[in-house]
């Protein structure tokens, strides 16, 4: 038998301990970052906010009129909610805020979505905007002279239709390599009318409709302006691509009452409405949507 001395030692556990700490504080750190990247899980019950744009106020009597004659035939209540700023309205309908918008279409909505990162999806049409050419000095749109000043909207998907809507009549030509709904004022290729063309706010149009020879823009905001529906000078059929869309949420759409919602704003009696209403804020402003 050895009767060298000997110690006894302990082994060290802590510093194993120390890093299976770590590892857990980090996995609950990533957990909470995904959960904050993600946002708060929303499920939607059967009252739902509709967000509308109060400058349109021919959209909260659609959604009022859904809430009274079509919505409780799917179980659901709605309230409209108006907010006049586009970003904080499309943050909170992606954000769970509002279950859903009605006031964009679907080029407004990809510039939005482009510039923002939203999640958001356009599910069904709603309505179409009436959009046209009004004048305070011409009568028809022959009269217009060489060299007139026309405004256009100053917001690209806006601008788009208004320069769509004068080559659609001839007026003027585009780059054929554009896609003529998002065109801008510089892929103007043929103008032998040598127009002259101002960009300007949509809300400030009718303002400025006596100083200019044409402006093109929504029948909505000409008649919030005081502008006489006679002073339009061609109102040209509105085209599909630019109809509302009812705009949801992406992470949401599956859940049981947005479905539900969006079976409400594509009931028929929407657009037989749209077609037939004698309210003064809808009637000759939101039309029924086309067929092409």
């Amino acid at each position: 038998m050895s009767t060298e001395p000997f110690t006894l030692r302990k082994t060290r556990r802590w510093p194993w301990l120390a890093a299976l700490v770590v590892i857990v504080l980090l996995i609950a750190a990533f957990g909470w970052w995904r959960s904050h990247q993600q946002g708060p899980q929303v499920v939607f019950g059967t009252t739902l906010k509709i967000h509308y744009e109060p400058a349109m106020a021919g959209e909260q009597r659609v959604i009022e009129y859904i809430n009274q004659h079509i919505a409780p035939d799917y179980g659901l209540t709605l309230e409209a909610v108006g907010v006049q700023d586009p970003v904080q309205a499309d943050r909170a309908v992606a954000q769970g805020q509002y279950a859903g918008t009605i006031y964009q279409h679907q080029w407004w909505l990809k510039q939005m979505v482009d510039a923002n990162g939203f999640a958001l999806s356009s599910t069904v049409p709603v309505f179409q905007w009436a959009f046209g050419i009004y004048s305070d000095r011409y009568s028809k749109i022959a009269d217009l002279p060489a060299g007139a000043t026309i405004v256009v909207p100053d917001d690209g998907a806006n601008q788009g239709q208004a320069l769509w809507l004068l080559q659609r009549i001839g007026l003027i030509s585009l780059d054929p390599a554009v896609e003529p709904r998002t065109a801008k004022l510089k892929d103007i290729t043929g103008n032998p009318h040598q127009f002259v063309f101002k960009e300007l706010d949509l809300l400030t149009m009718p303002r400025a409709l006596n100083s200019v020879d044409a402006a093109i823009g929504y029948v909505s905001q000409f008649d919030a302006g005081k502008v006489p529906r006679e002073k339009g000078i061609l109102f040209p059929p509105a085209p599909r691509t630019f109809a509302s869309q009812l705009v949801i949420g992406t992470p949401y759409l599956s859940q049981e009452n947005i479905v539900k919602l969006t079976k409400a704003f594509a009931d028929p009696r929407l657009q037989t409405w749209l077609k037939t209403t004698d309210d003064p804020l809808v009637q000759g402003v939101l039309v029924p949507v086309s067929a092409h």
